[in-house]
């Protein structure tokens, strides 16, 4: 039986008692143990975003700039990236006509935007995975990377990554590290049927591999039940029976020193690194990619995730409406939960030691619903102080 949240948080607020997420056999056999953090600081809201559409993606700029990332779930989203305003307002960023898709100029338009990251030079990187309608093959040319400079407004530079997809991709989370002489991205795919990948990027080169499809690490776990607001996840496809929700790989974060990947699937409840040196490296085959993988054990299950300075991964527990974090010892804290947390999605880390992240409502959407739309813009980011940098 999956463990209620308000069973982990009572628990918790014994002060004694740490838990494993999962069935009574996954915490049997996992070393990862889940305790509240005695003394954290709560959630507090950041801002909220009165969005068009369900916003999964945040980053932040060092000015201060705030975008949201709205997927075209369905082609009814009238813009899928766009900027905060300081009123809460959202306007489609760089502009409207950008924002429409336009399969005869796929590299000029935005399709559909999960996700964007700033890199080290405050330039927006934004994952746009080519699918205009929420679902179907990717249009041809439509999914990549743009590169956006904010002083100007304007795309400055698009990296197609029609060389790692499928017809049944479903882009979702991207790392942009750029430094020491390189450029690279990595970015992860869920897939429409729960089988899911990792993309490498050489942005010198434009070089994109596919690595880890098919492998475990990467897949939708089967028999898992996902739980937010105490209610199971189940879509529900025409006239056939309600099934639980399917998601490979997803939220994905990098180790401090760029070496390390970790990710892990929307549904699976652990956590998985590779070496990020085998994902470009020509002379390393796709078993030897494999073959690195480490399963660093249970850790709930979430959906963004992010690292600070001190490798510390920070997760969005969606089922608790909570912040967690793994430190490298494998423990596993929730920080704080908050029931403004629907569907805990995308982390940012400010310079000033903010931790960002976004509460998407993804699972009040419609298709989970019975084709009733139980979203309630605004949307909140809510925020908490942490003892360290960003990455």
């Amino acid at each position: 039986m999956t463990l209620a949240r308000r069973d982990l948080l009572a628990a918790g607020l014994t002060g004694a008692a740490t838990l494993s997420l999962g069935t009574k056999a996954e915490a049997a056999s996992s070393d990862a143990r889940i305790a509240t953090h005695q003394g954290a600081q709560g959630l507090e809201l950041a801002f909220t975003a009165n969005a068009p559409s369900t916003p999964t993606g945040l980053a932040i700029s060092r000015s201060g700039r705030r975008f949201v990332m709205m997927p075209r779930f369905d082609a009814k989203v009238p813009y899928t990236l766009g900027e905060v305003l300081p009123g809460g307002e959202v306007r489609p960023y760089p502009d409207l006509p950008t924002n429409q898709p336009d399969p005869d100029r796929p590299q000029a338009h935005l399709f559909h935007v999960p996700n964007g990251v700033f890199d080290r030079d405050d330039t927006l990187w934004c994952l746009d995975a080519g699918l205009p309608d929420g679902a179907g093959p990717p249009v041809k040319g439509g999914a990549k990377l743009v590169q956006i400079d904010l002083a100007q407004n304007r795309i400055r530079r698009v990296v197609p990554l029609e060389a790692g997809i499928t017809p049944t991709s479903s882009l979702n989370d991207l790392r942009v590290d750029i430094r020491d002489g390189y450029a690279r991205a990595y970015v992860t795919d869920q897939g429409q049927a729960g089988e899911g990948a990792i993309l490498a990027v050489d942005l010198d080169t434009g070089r994109v591999v596919r690595r880890l499809a098919g492998h475990a690490s990467t897949a939708s776990q089967k028999g898992l039940l996902k739980l937010v607001e105490d209610r199971a996840v189940l879509q529900r496809k025409g006239e056939g029976p309600a099934r639980p929700v399917q998601g490979g790989a997803n939220g994905i974060a990098l180790s401090p020193d760029g070496r390390r990947l970790y990710y892990a699937p929307l549904i699976g409840r652990h956590l998985y690194a590779v070496e990020t040196a085998a994902l470009l490296d020509p002379e390393t085959s796709d078993a030897g990619v494999a073959a690195g993988v480490t399963d660093l054990g249970e850790k709930g299950m979430t959906g963004g995730l992010a690292t600070d300075s001190e490798d510390r991964v920070y997760l969005a527990l969606q089922e608790f409406n909570a912040v967690g974090r793994r430190d490298p010892d494998g423990s596993v804290t929730i920080l704080a939960s908050d029931p403004r947390l629907i569907w805990a999605d995308t982390f940012w880390i400010t310079p000033d030691r903010w931790l960002h992240i976004s509460a998407a409502q993804v699972n009040r959407r419609p298709e989970f619903n019975g084709g009733q739309d139980r979203q309630e813009p605004p949307y909140a980011i809510l925020r908490m102080k942490i003892d360290a940098d960003p990455v």
